[in-house]
């Protein structure tokens, strides 16, 4: 990614080191460049549109506090996700019972020609990440919707990889089960094992 920061064009790794030092115009660039995935994940973990964007909001500001910190400016992203995910798996557990809104966007899904079809298949795995823990939930989201490997998403979550297969696998199962008892939508949980 390279954006125009003055006269000249830095690629992200120097936005974060500029960041880092306390340069809020980079800063700014990075948080619009990654802010559209972080709300749609927060979203889809949390199921609550106005909570998804205070744990984004969170997470950013935590960004902001902690970037001189950063250690690797390469895994800047991956630490994004990371404190995103962490900002909702705690706002999940101190909210309160609120009536839920969910408004799932694709981050880049294929074009579907009947849209009947399409809200059917996001209420099906709307009601299928719904009955999961958000902490699960989460770790479906990073995989499958951010396009992370395991290793990164056991990392994030701060947890073993055989954990986070493990959890992912029963995960998929639940959401299976669901999906199936619905009898519509057999083909939108992914089968099998994931290596990544």
């Amino acid at each position: 990614m390279a954006a125009p920061i003055g006269r000249v064009t830095v690629d992200q790794r120097g936005l974060v080191e500029l960041a880092g030092q306390g340069d809020h115009d980079a800063f700014a660039v990075l948080a619009r460049g990654a802010i559209a995935r972080l709300d749609a994940a927060a979203r889809l973990i949390l199921r609550d549109t106005e909570l998804a964007r205070d744990a984004v909001q969170e997470a950013l500001i935590q960004a902001w506090r902690d970037l001189p910190g950063l250690r690797d400016p390469d895994r800047f992203d991956a630490w994004l996700h990371r404190l995103t995910v962490h900002s909702c798996i705690d706002a999940a557990r101190h909210r309160r019972r609120r009536i839920v809104e969910v408004e799932l966007t694709p981050l880049d899904g294929p074009t579907v020609s009947d849209s009947a079809a399409l809200v059917a298949d996001r209420d099906l795995l709307d009601r299928a990440l719904a009955g999961l823990e958000p902490d699960a939930r989460a770790l479906v989201v990073m995989h499958f919707y951010l396009g992370m490997s395991m290793p990164d998403a056991a990392d994030s979550l701060g947890i073993p990889l055989g954990t986070a297969k493990s959890r992912l696998h029963r995960s998929l199962a639940a959401m299976r089960i669901t999906v199936t008892a619905d009898g519509s939508g057999t083909g939108l949980i992914p089968q099998g094992r994931q290596v990544s």
